[in-house]
Parts: C-alpha cells; sequence; structure tokens
C-alpha cells in the first residue's frame, strides 16, 4: 500500500478525492433539503456541451465546462423565476438541450478521445496537478463559504418566505447556490463522470440523516460518511483493478444499507 501511495498519480487522486469528498458531502446537504437532485444530475449531463466545447477549441475542458455549466446553472435559476414552468421543467429542458449541444459538437471532433472519456465515466487516477490546483483552490472556497454563511443558507433552503423576512437576498441566494452545485458538479465529474457525480451529493446526505439529530451534526456526519466511501472506494478500486468512480459509488451505497440495517434492527430490539 505505501508503494502505492508514493506515485504521483496516486497522490493526486487521494487528494482530489478528499476535496471532493467534503465538497460533495457539504452541497449534498443543501441539495437534498431543496430537493435538488434532479438539477444536479440534469447540469451533469448539461456540462457535456462545455467538455466538447473544449475538445473541439483545443481548450482544457474542465474550464469549458466549468463556464458552461455556471452559464447553465444562471439561466435555469432565471427560468424558474421569470417564467410560470415548473422546476423540473426548466432542468429538463436545459438538460436535454445541454446534452443535445455536445452531441452535434464531438460529431465535429474526429478520432478517439480520453479526456472526453475520462468525463463521461470519471478517472480520479488521471487528474493532471494544474486539474488539482484549480480543483483544490474553488473547493477550499466553496466549503469556506459554506461554513461561513451555513445558517442562512439553511435558512433559506428550508424556509424561503421566513428568510425573505429576515432580510436575505433569496433571489441571489437561489443563483449563487445552483451555480455553486453546478461548478462542483463539473469538479466531481472527474472523478466520478458524468453519470454517477451525483451520487456522491445525495448518498451520504441520505445517509446522515437516518440518525443526525441537528443540522451541525448533519454536515459533520455527511463529510465523514462522503470521505469513507471516496478513500474506501478508491482503495478498492486500485487492489481489484475495477472503475473508481464506480466503487466509490456502490461503497457509499453499502455504508447506506448497514446504516439503514443498523437503525433497524435497534427500533425492533426497543420494540
Amino acid at each position: 500500500m505505501m508503494d502505492i501511495l508514493l506515485l504521483p498519480f496516486m497522490q493526486r487522486a487521494l487528494i482530489a478525492g478528499l476535496l471532493l469528498g467534503v465538497l460533495l458531502a457539504l452541497l449534498g446537504i443543501f441539495v437534498v433539503l431543496r430537493r435538488m437532485a434532479f438539477f444536479s444530475d440534469g447540469i451533469a449531463h448539461a456540462s457535456l456541451s462545455g467538455v466538447a466545447l473544449g475538445l473541439l477549441v483545443n481548450a482544457n475542458p474542465l474550464l469549458t465546462a466549468l463556464g458552461v455549466s455556471a452559464l447553465l446553472a444562471m439561466l435555469m435559476a432565471w427560468l424558474e423565476r421569470r417564467t410560470k414552468i415548473a422546476s423540473d421543467a426548466v432542468v429538463g429542458l436545459i438538460f436535454t438541450a445541454g446534452m443535445a449541444a455536445g452531441v452535434i459538437l464531438i460529431s465535429f471532433k474526429t478520432g478517439y478521445q480520453p479526456d472526453l472519456m475520462s468525463f463521461l465515466f470519471g478517472n480520479i487516477l488521471a487528474i493532471r496537478p494544474d486539474e488539482l490546483w484549480l480543483m483544490g483552490v474553488i473547493a477550499l472556497a466553496v466549503v469556506f463559504f459554506l461554513i461561513h454563511e451555513y445558517k442562512r443558507l439553511a435558512l433559506f433552503v428550508l424556509n424561503p418566505e421566513i428568510a425573505l423576512l429576515a432580510g436575505i437576498p433569496v433571489v441571489a441566494y437561489q443563483t449563487l447556490l445552483y451555480v455553486i452545485v453546478a461548478v462542483a458538479v463539473v469538479l466531481g465529474i472527474k472523478m466520478l463522470g458524468i453519470v454517477l457525480v451525483s451520487a456522491l451529493l445525495i448518498v451520504p446526505v441520505s445517509t446522515a440523516k437516518l440518525f443526525a439529530k441537528s443540522f451541525r451534526s448533519l454536515m459533520a456526519w455527511s463529510v465523514v460518511i462522503s470521505l469513507i466511501s471516496v478513500l474506501s472506494g478508491l482503495v478498492l478500486s486500485v487492489y481489484l483493478n475495477l472503475p473508481t468512480g464506480a466503487v466509490i459509488v456502490l461503497c457509499g451505497f453499502a455504508i447506506f444499507c448497514l446504516t439503514f440495517a443498523g437503525k433497524r434492527l435497534a427500533s425492533t430490539k426497543k420494540a
């Protein structure tokens, strides 16, 4: 195990896993409480257009995906406020349009595209040093903001009407939350892929909700469960030679199942 940890790509994977595990777990709380699971899944798929744009113009696909996803998130927030279209329908519109644009842009690029494969299915072991620096800066900035503003964000998520009466700029917070989730999802795609990234937003928080007794404990346990899932999945995938993203998600799901079974067993004994 120590020999593996000495390899530069494994060290980058561990650092990226820790950063993204904390980031996605904290954001996942607001995603779950505000019922934005479909939004996170939709923005992940729509980000394909940003990835394809980067490949087409020979730019860093991660940067273009971040920019396009942030714009799409702002567009979703604007459409929700300015139209009578339901939130899930708005996400569906952007989701399908982004995917379609991505497919068309990819068709203009010939040959095998390894970067595209890493975004579609995830490959944390292939993260480059410049991508790790970008992830680190963004993840630390977002985590600092979430911890500093968690009381206001919690009030906004749980009761927007009371938040508005309390002087919280609800419109600005909604747009900012959408953009932050979009950016975090795109960063997570490098680890889990477009198909699986929303799992790390949802599974740790859903597990922590089974036993957390306060908002603060929910935050703490979500992070712990996320980190255990990421680290155990990373180690197991290397030893078993399996896709890292899929193993991380299954480790998280296994923790959920064990926690749920333990809680039901404890309830049965009390009864």
